[in-house]
């Protein structure tokens, strides 16, 4: 099927599926998903919406702290040689949907300032409808949007292809990187040329980060040899540079308001923080004695900002969950008795083959929530009370989400097979 007639096809399916009628095709899950989001949004599939835009100034104060920004030689070295030839443009935007940087060929760039697709614009799917920008970031995964796949119409003369850009220090979403042009430049493997230059990105950040580690070690490790007790020396995410009297672990997780002074952290137990160039160095006391866990508060009810907060005999803490992670966890949160590694991939994949994927998640779930989770089968320790807070809209819930499980909470038709709704604010026994 051409360009052109793949369009009309799906001119067709986005009217049927408006109108309520029998759709003439199946629309890719991903875009399926976003439509439903706009209609329950109230987003008009006819009219260009636009909110404000950035000022020269406010646009430039978010490209100075925006961690993209170190990241822009290996987008343009990655992406521009390609773009003047292939009629696209390269959009970066940072975790809002602001678009921060944008440079391609000049005649497509004049046609994007028609759309009001510059430099200080809101691509946020809720404004803007289903793109390869705003969509990215409610899925969190590469999307590629071609012609009536735009929930918009105005947007229907164009193809996109989007992937997000994460922080390998705390697995934060940073922003997207785009790819963009006019409907008949569609190819079909501009969604792995953006994929990849996006993973190059983030090796670029990830070798930032060991050499950051490594200037901290020297620092660390004169210190470490001559302290008495129990260390080890941090940077400001919590990874590990040097430890002294204590089993090595890649990474602690810290409190989001650290300072020094006395603190207790789950893994290590009370600690004293002091201060280093680029870290903290955290010395146990010798009261040292991490408290089991007693209650955990998985909230899902804010878009993009998932979160699992443990209680405990010596205080509290936070974990902020990746996409799959939070998908993992609403399951066993619904599912008190437990899942096996088969249920949970048939609930997470449709395909109870995948359970190497679940084993190897759930393991990093585990880690960073010692002593909350079981295993055999999986599920939250019998000693601790899970409460689970919704989203109040049902369709809210893990939005980017297409785990069959999590489709049917979203639909109102409960949770996992055999396990019944829960409404915000339950409490799992």
């Amino acid at each position: 099927m051409d360009a052109r007639e793949a369009a009309r096809l799906l001119k067709g399916v986005r009217a049927a599926a408006l109108a309520g009628d029998r759709l003439p095709a199946s629309p890719r899950p991903e875009i399926a998903e976003s439509w439903r989001r706009m209609m329950a949004g109230g987003v008009h599939p006819d009219r260009d919406a636009r909110s404000r835009m950035l000022s020269a100034a406010e646009t430039e104060e978010r490209r100075q702290v925006s961690p993209l920004r170190e990241i822009l030689p290996v987008l343009r070295e990655g992406l521009l040689p390609a773009l003047d030839e292939s009629l696209h443009i390269m959009v970066v935007a940072d975790s809002d949907g602001r678009l921060l940087w944008r440079e391609g060929h000049s005649s497509i760039l004049r046609k994007a300032d028609r759309l009001g697709f510059a430099v200080g614009a809101d691509w946020d799917e809720s404004v803007v409808g289903t793109n390869g920008v705003g969509t990215s970031l409610v899925t969190r995964r590469p999307v590629q949007v071609f012609s009536a796949e735009h929930f918009v119409s105005s947007h229907h003369d164009w193809t996109c292809a989007g992937a997000p850009v994460h922080d390998p220090r705390d697995g934060q979403l940073l922003g997207v990187v785009d790819v963009s042009g006019p409907l008949a430049t569609m190819h079909p493997a501009t969604l792995a040329w953006v994929s990849s230059v996006a993973r190059l990105a983030e090796r670029e950040l990830r070798v930032r980060h060991l050499e950051s580690l490594e200037r901290l070690r020297t620092v660390a490790a004169p210190l470490l040899a001559r302290l008495p007790g129990r260390a080890v020396a941090v940077d400001p995410h919590g990874w590990t540079a040097a430890v002294t009297g204590l089993a090595p672990a890649d990474r602690v997780q810290l409190p989001k308001a650290l300072g020094p002074g006395r603190l207790w952290i789950p893994q290590l137990g009370d600690c004293v923080a002091e201060p280093l160039p680029g870290g903290w160095l955290l010395r146990l006391t010798e009261s040292t004695a991490a408290a089991a866990a007693s209650r955990v508060v998985l909230d899902l009810s804010r878009p993009r900002s998932w979160s699992a907060t443990v209680y405990g005999a010596a205080g509290s803490w936070s974990q902020e969950l990746s996409p799959r992670h939070a998908e993992l966890l609403f399951l066993l949160a619904e599912s008190p008795r437990g899942r096996t590694a088969a249920e949970l991939a048939q609930e997470l994949f449709g395909d109870p083959g995948r359970t190497v994927t679940v084993r190897a998640e759930l393991s990093r779930v585990r880690r960073r929530l010692a002593g909350v989770l079981s295993h055999r089968p999986y599920r939250f320790a019998e000693d601790v009370e899970v409460e689970l807070i919704r989203p109040q809209d049902p369709a809210g819930l893990l939005p980017h989400s297409t785990a069959p499980a999590v489709v049917r909470a979203r639909l109102g038709r409960g949770g996992p097979r055999g396990t019944p709704g829960r409404r915000p604010g339950d409490v799992v026994p």
